[in-house]
């Protein structure tokens, strides 16, 4: 799998994963927390794999080079 996911695209993803898990994780106990702990460790897994599905829906890359590893 060819890696979309990159530069400052990865960061903000590292940032506002660790926020909604945070935010899920402090209010745990309601459905809106729950809510956002699940998005937020998909928003952190794509940066951390360097992979969107949904970037490779609609053919964006923001690692830079195509094919570079």
């Amino acid at each position: 799998m060819d890696r979309n996911v990159g530069g400052i695209d990865r960061i903000w993803r590292i940032v506002a994963g660790v926020a909604l898990l945070v935010y899920g994780y402090r209010n745990r106990d309601r459905t809106v927390g729950t809510l956002a702990f699940v998005a937020g460790s998909d928003v952190f897994a794509t940066a951390v794999i360097q992979r969107c599905p949904l970037n490779a829906l609609f053919g964006i890359n923001t690692c830079g080079v195509e094919g570079e590893d």
